[in-house]
């Protein structure tokens, strides 16, 4: 009698690439690895790209332990434009001129940004209220009363000076929403602002350029994705199963 095959166990690191939803990607790994039990720790808007950390089977316990560790990512602001949902996607809902900023006077406002704070979470997010996602009651143009969130700043840094638009690299505790440090950077400029474009590099000791992309993974034999996967313990060294 021929027994099941092992079920894959363990955190697989994927490259998310844009226009994905992070469920998106739980659904294409699921065709792929033929089993259901998939999850991931820490979503990426449809926008952004970069490092998603799937986790393949028992590896779905180590979840929290994973979603709490500090992220870094790499994007692009564009000042003068503020948009609904406080980024490129949304619909713009005001301009303004761009002051004559300089790069030591940008460095500056960023440099505002670090340390501990209470950020309020933007209308267009997953976050339930009343079992209600925001982003349902944003769609209806209704604005829901949301309760500030604590976060950490550890590094805003300017990595390519322009206007309107500028780079940057920022490092942050779980739950910070980077849109939303745009947005607020525009309205501490007085002109408005709105996240053109955002990659994750990182998550703690975990780097983009460990992952695969998607088509990567889709072109492996199951045999060659279970070598890829880290085991739990590598992973998570300091939890219990």
């Amino acid at each position: 009698m021929i027994g099941r095959p092992k079920e894959l166990e363990g955190v697989l690191l994927v490259d998310k690439p844009t226009d994905h939803t992070s469920h998106d990607v739980v659904a294409r790994l699921r065709r792929k690895l033929q089993m259901k039990r998939i999850g991931h720790a820490g979503t990426l808007d449809p926008m952004a790209t970069g490092l998603l950390i799937m986790l393949v089977g028992k590896a779905t316990k180590i979840s929290q332990y994973l979603i709490s560790l500090d992220k870094e990512y790499e994007g692009t602001i564009e000042l003068g434009k503020v948009t609904d949902s406080q980024d490129a996607q949304g619909q713009v809902m005001e301009t303004k001129p761009v002051p004559p900023l300089t790069e030591p006077e940008l460095r500056a406002a960023m440099q505002g940004f670090l340390g501990d704070q209470y950020q309020t979470p933007p209308m267009y997010s997953a976050i339930k209220i009343g079992g209600v996602p925001l982003y349902k009651s944003a769609r209806k143009g209704e604005e829901v009363e949301r309760e500030p969130r604590f976060i950490r700043v550890s590094a805003f840094d300017l990595t390519r000076f322009g206007l309107p638009t500028f780079d940057f690299r920022l490092r942050c505790s779980k739950g910070t929403y980077v849109r939303t440090i745009a947005h607020d950077l525009g309205q501490r400029l007085g002109c408005g602002a709105n996240l053109a474009a955002l990659r994750r590099t990182a998550t703690d000791r975990f780097h983009v350029n460990q992952a695969l992309t998607l088509d990567q993974i889709e072109a492996l034999s199951l045999p060659e994705i279970d070598k890829r996967l880290i085991p739990v313990r590598e992973a998570a060294p300091s939890v219990a199963l």
